[in-house]
Order: C-alpha cells, then sequence, then structure tokens
C-alpha cells in the first residue's frame, strides 16, 4: 500500500464483479477521448473475460485500484515488443472524481515494483496520447524517459498518436514519485 495523508492506494487482482467499473472506465466517452472513444457493452464484456482469464508467464494484469475500499480504476503491465525487444507495457486509467489526486501514480508505482521483482523484462513503456497531459505527467512523476513520438495501434483498428515513455526497471527508481 502507499499512503499520503489524504491518499491510501492498494491493487488487487482484478475480479468477477469489475464488469461495472471497466463499463464506466473504457464505455464513457469523455474517459476514452484519447484512446479511440468507448468500446461496445460487447468489447468491454470480452475484455472483462481476458482480464480475468489473463495468464501471462510472470505477468500480472489488470489490477483495481482501491481507495476507501472501492475499485476507482486499473493498472497493468504485459509482455509486449518494443524496439524490437520484450518489454512490459503498462497503461492505467482512473475514473474522472478521482482523477488529480495522485492515484494513478500511486498506482502505478505499486504495479512497477511488482514488475521489478519479477525481473522477466529489463524495461517498461507506456504510450500515453501527446494530448493527454496526466497520463503523460504519470510518466514523468514516476522516471520515465521519454523517446519521442509514435503511432500506436490501440484499440485494434485505431492509430493513436502518443508518446513513448520508457522506464529501465533494473535501475534504482527515481521520479519524484519515489522522493517521497
Amino acid at each position: 500500500m502507499t499512503e499520503r495523508p489524504d491518499l491510501q492506494v492498494s491493487l488487487r487482482p482484478w475480479a468477477s464483479d469489475d464488469l461495472r467499473l471497466l463499463e464506466r472506465l473504457l464505455g464513457d466517452p469523455d474517459m476514452t477521448r484519447f484512446i479511440g472513444g468507448p468500446e461496445s457493452p460487447e468489447k468491454l464484456r470480452d475484455r472483462h473475460r481476458r482480464y480475468l482469464d489473463f495468464q501471462a508467464p510472470g505477468g500480472t494484469f489488470a489490477v483495481s485500484i482501491e481507495t476507501d475500499g472501492a475499485g476507482v480504476g486499473w493498472v497493468g503491465y504485459w509482455p509486449s515488443e518494443g524496439h524490437g525487444e520484450q518489454v512490459w507495457e503498462v497503461g492505467w486509467s482512473v475514473l474522472p472524481d478521482y482523477q488529480g489526486r495522485g492515484i494513478a501514480t500511486a498506482a502505478m508505482k505499486l504495479a512497477l515494483d511488482s514488475a521489478r521483482r519479477e525481473r522477466l523484462h529489463r524495461f517498461a513503456d507506456a504510450y500515453p496520447s501527446v494530448d493527454n497531459g496526466p497520463s503523460n505527467r504519470v510518466c514523468e512523476k514516476l522516471g520515465f524517459e521519454f523517446l519521442g513520438e509514435a503511432d500506436v495501434e490501440y484499440p485494434p483498428g485505431n492509430t493513436m498518436h502518443s508518446n513513448h515513455w520508457r522506464l529501465d526497471l533494473t535501475e534504482e527508481p527515481r521520479g519524484e514519485a519515489y522522493a517521497r
């Protein structure tokens, strides 16, 4: 658990009753404006099943962020390929009422600590939209290195213009999120 006087964030595995949370995160036009728009109810149910069934070797995926006992978002890391090598790709999303309180940063810090312990991949890569200032700021706070802009496909069939951030998981954690 990460603690600040006004914030307690913990992670737990994605659960069968998290479908409603997923609908609020990825089924809402405002929440998905940087990632190609809302997913259909069918796609959300499929994604929910994938999150529940995810069994990557050495990986953790789609953990619910909890604060005050309520699921308020998700963070995850999963195997991917970046610059011709295997990396962890990372992502996060926090409900609007909980944004701007450091929850995404605190939760991603916990997820990155877990990825470090696994020692499976050296790097974690993030691809927030170039227009998503708060998500790019999360990368800065966690000590990610900015590698430049990149076009990525997310969701499948949609090209998203992103910033490519990379964190070396073998180095001592740095960034203002670790200075607390």
